[in-house]
Formats: C-alpha cells, sequence, structure tokens
C-alpha cells in the first residue's frame, strides 16, 4: 500500500479489524457502502452459483440454511455492527446502494464533496453515464471477463422474492436483534423497504 500514489483507492470487504490501524488513526477517508441483508442474501446466492471456484447452491433452501453461518467474511449482520462503531466517524460516509439507485446524482455530488473533490458539470456526466448499473454492465465483460456476467447479474434493490415467508421473517428478526436501532440499520430502512 505504501508504493501506491497518495490519494489511495483500495476496496474491500474486510472487517474494519482487518485493516490496518493507521487508516482509523490517521482519519483516512472511508466510503462504506453497505444494502439491505436481503439484497445481499440474494445477490451472493446468485454470485455463489456463477462462480465455479466457491459452492454453489441450485436450491435456495440449500444456501437458506448456511446463511447465517458460512458466508466467506462471516455474518453480513456482524459486519454491519462491527463498522456501525465508526459509522459517525466524521472521516466515515455511509451510503447505501439504494440510495444511489434512487438518485446517482446526488449520490455522486454527496461523494466528491466528502473526499473534497470538485466537478465540473462534465465531469460529473462523465461519471454518472461510467457508474450506471447499466453502462458498467455494458463493459463488463471486457472489464472483468466472464467473471462480469457474475458480478452484474440484475442491479436492482429490495430483491426478496426467493425468501419464504418464514424466512423473511427471521431474517427481519435477525436484523432487529443485530443492528435494529444503531445507526446503520436505520440508514438501511428495514422496516420500509424489505420487512416481511
Amino acid at each position: 500500500m505504501n508504493k501506491l500514489p497518495s490519494q489511495r483507492v483500495i476496496f474491500t470487504h474486510l472487517h474494519p479489524e482487518n485493516h490496518p490501524r493507521s487508516i482509523f488513526k490517521n482519519k483516512a477517508k472511508i466510503l462504506l457502502l453497505i444494502s439491505n441483508s436481503k439484497d445481499v442474501a440474494t445477490s451472493f446466492y446468485h454470485f455463489s452459483n456463477g462462480m465455479s471456484s466457491i459452492p454453489s447452491y441450485e436450491i435456495w433452501d440449500d444456501f437458506w440454511n448456511l446463511l447465517f453461518c458460512l458466508l466467506p467474511w462471516g455474518c453480513y449482520f456482524e459486519y454491519l455492527s462491527k463498522w456501525n462503531r465508526y459509522a459517525a466517524d466524521e472521516n466515515v460516509m455511509t451510503v447505501t446502494y439504494k440510495e444511489l439507485k434512487e438518485n446517482l446524482v446526488l449520490g455522486v455530488k454527496n461523494i466528491a464533496a466528502f473526499f473534497g473533490i470538485s466537478l465540473s458539470e462534465k465531469e460529473l456526466q462523465t461519471v454518472l453515464e461510467r457508474s450506471s448499473f447499466q453502462s458498467m454492465k455494458k463493459i463488463s465483460q471486457k472489464t472483468y471477463g466472464a467473471f462480469g456476467n457474475v458480478l452484474f447479474r440484475k442491479g436492482g434493490v429490495c430483491d426478496k422474492n426467493l425468501f419464504s415467508e418464514d424466512q423473511n421473517e427471521k431474517m427481519d428478526k435477525a436484523f432487529e436483534e443485530h443492528i435494529g436501532g444503531t445507526k446503520l440499520g436505520t440508514k438501511l430502512e428495514n422496516e420500509v423497504h424489505c420487512k416481511a
């Protein structure tokens, strides 16, 4: 990391304790992009079925039975809970995928302002064109090869069609137990958008 030119941009799914302590000590700016737990579960289900290097689960119920314990990064609620400790820090900006889907212009402007980047109208339009889901999906084969089809599937939000009524209720209960009432839990608006 020291060899990368300043300002460094690092993309990661790591828990905060897996980052160098200097990131927090030096108050490096952190953009925390999060999604609703049901969207994450649905996305990872399709992702795992598209990747030959990780176990696949052709039947949703088989995947569901392992959902809370065997994900590569651990429990998503635990991940959110750990990041929630930093959510109020001035150097951390939290954005939901849903917010970006609803108003990409505002999202890009807010992110640019957070990082102290001034965008001309032309630069803003370029960012908007290149960061839309449709645009990234269109060039995904060129950018990621065969992996592109796995990464860019649907791009929607609140996709809970795979969940049975019981699974929806269990996911909502887990959400409330782990992050209900927290800054990140409130930001995700589970009770408004994705509750069973």
